[in-house]
């Protein structure tokens, strides 16, 4: 992945023209330090994130340059609050 430290996820995509195909890896220790480091400290507002981190990127969105970063998080931040919407 061209980066020295740990991830919280790890999103392989399999996608094909007519369907959604992926495998995701989640780090729940990475989680949860990063729900007390950058979020709220809710550990599931975290793993919500992560998990619709990993969908975007199985729809085609990236986060390698800075531009993309913000895309990514913008569209993260979209997808949590329709969440809110179904609970």
């Amino acid at each position: 992945m061209d980066h020295d430290y740990y991830t919280d996820i790890i999103t392989f995509n399999y996608n094909d023209n007519l369907s959604l195909n992926a495998e995701m890896f989640i780090s729940y220790d990475r989680v949860v330090e990063n729900a007390n480091d950058f979020g709220n400290g809710n550990i599931v507002d975290e793993l919500h994130r992560v998990v619709v981190h990993g969908l975007l990127h199985c729809i085609g969105y990236n986060d390698k340059s800075e531009g993309d970063k913000l895309e990514m998080t913008k569209q993260e931040d979209i997808c949590l609050e329709m969440r809110n919407s179904f609970t």
